[in-house]
This record gives structure tokens, C-alpha cells and sequence, in this order.
């Protein structure tokens, strides 16, 4: 009798990804159930094609910064958000699942406090949801299928913004959430300065930044 090898039992190395073909719902499910939710790695899945992905230190930290200066600005902003971090988003009728390096609520804060599971077929997808080095197409038609309406990709110093728009991601020079702020120079000059001068220094520059070109 052949024993089938459990998804737990394939390392996927730092920086590499692990693609599986022709995993249907029910398969997905279970290999979620195999891994489990207290692992480093995250996974993207859409029309029966499942990606593993194992994430360098460097992203871990890259996505720690962004999310860091995007719950400065909303403070700063006096905007209300709930940050879900890399939460498993899922939907068997769109057959589709992704985990983001990071995300948040913020047009649907309220709906979703005090939330302790996530069901997509009663609840909105994040309003917000960010990448590092996000090159996959499985992962951007996951995101597209789920209908997040607004979705940041970092990789190599440049920050790319799509909005979602008929059912499709179209790239823009401005965020839905931040309006006219010139979010996709800021983010990198700043994720720059933390790695040059430290986190200390560089956010206290970043406060300054704020407070000469945000209103609230």
C-alpha cells in the first residue's frame, strides 16, 4: 500500500516556493489543517494551483516597516483600522486563498471588531493588503478573485499600487486609503531610512514628514 506524503513533511527553504498542481477545495483545506497556523510560511492558491512560500528575513522585516509607517499615518490621520497581519483569507465559491505579508481594515473597521475567525462569505475582504516581492501569478489572481480593493506590492525600493476596478487590478500613483499623499515615493524613501539609520531616527523623521504634509 503507498503511503501519500503529508504536505508537513516538504521543507520549503528560505526564499523558495513549493507549487502543488490540481489541489482541489478539499485538498486545499486539508494541507491548510496539515501546516497549520503557527509556521513562518504563507500560501496563495487559486483555481487548483496551491504556492508554498518560505520568506527571506529581509522581507519579514521589509513588511514589519511598511506596516509600521502605514499604522503611523493612519494614527496620525485619526483614522480608525484593525490590522489582520497575514490572516488566511479564503472563498471555496471563488476558489481562491491567499495570506498577505500584511493587511487592514479601514472603510470596514466597525464590521469588523471584535472578529475572532475569518468567513469571507459573511465578511469583507481587507480593505488594504500589502506584498513584498510579490511575483506570483497565483497570489495577484487570488487577490483579484477575493476582490481586495486595494492591493500594495514592494520589491527592489519601488512600491507598486493597484486598485481594484471592474473586476481587475489596475495600477495607480495614488491610494484609495491616503488620497492625494504621494504614498509610492514616501513608503520606500522611508523604508530606505530605517535600514540606514535605524528605526528611531528614521520614524522620528517620518513623524516630522507627517506633520508638515498630512492633514488630519
Amino acid at each position: 500500500m503507498t503511503t501519500l506524503v503529508r504536505i508537513a513533511q516538504i521543507e520549503t527553504l528560505q526564499g523558495q516556493t513549493t507549487v502543488l498542481h490540481d489541489v482541489d477545495w478539499q485538498q486545499f483545506e486539508a494541507i491548510l489543517e496539515d501546516i497549520g497556523e503557527k509556521r513562518a510560511s504563507r500560501i496563495a492558491y487559486f483555481d487548483g494551483v496551491l504556492e508554498v512560500r518560505m520568506p527571506l528575513p529581509e522581507h519579514e522585516r521589509v513588511k514589519e516597516i511598511i506596516s509600521d509607517l502605514v499604522k503611523a499615518l493612519l494614527d496620525f490621520m485619526e483614522i480608525d483600522f484593525e490590522p489582520f497581519g497575514s490572516t488566511t483569507f479564503k472563498r471555496r465559491d471563488r476558489i481562491a486563498g491567499f495570506e498577505p505579508d500584511g493587511c487592514f481594515y479601514i472603510a470596514n473597521v466597525l464590521v469588523m471588531r471584535g472578529v475572532k475567525r475569518m468567513d469571507l462569505t459573511i465578511l469583507p475582504p481587507p480593505d488594504l493588503a500589502i506584498e513584498v516581492d510579490l511575483t506570483s501569478r497565483t497570489q495577484f489572481d487570488a487577490y483579484r478573485a477575493i476582490a481586495v480593493p486595494e492591493l500594495w506590492i514592494y520589491a527592489d525600493n519601488c512600491l507598486k499600487i493597484y486598485v481594484l476596478q471592474d473586476g481587475g487590478y489596475l495600477e495607480s500613483g495614488l491610494s484609495k486609503v491616503f488620497g492625494d499623499l504621494p504614498i509610492a515615493v514616501v513608503i520606500p524613501q522611508f523604508v530606505d531610512y530605517i535600514f540606514e539609520k535605524g528605526r528611531r531616527i528614521a520614524l522620528r523623521e517620518f513623524h516630522e514628514w507627517m506633520g508638515q504634509n498630512v492633514g488630519r
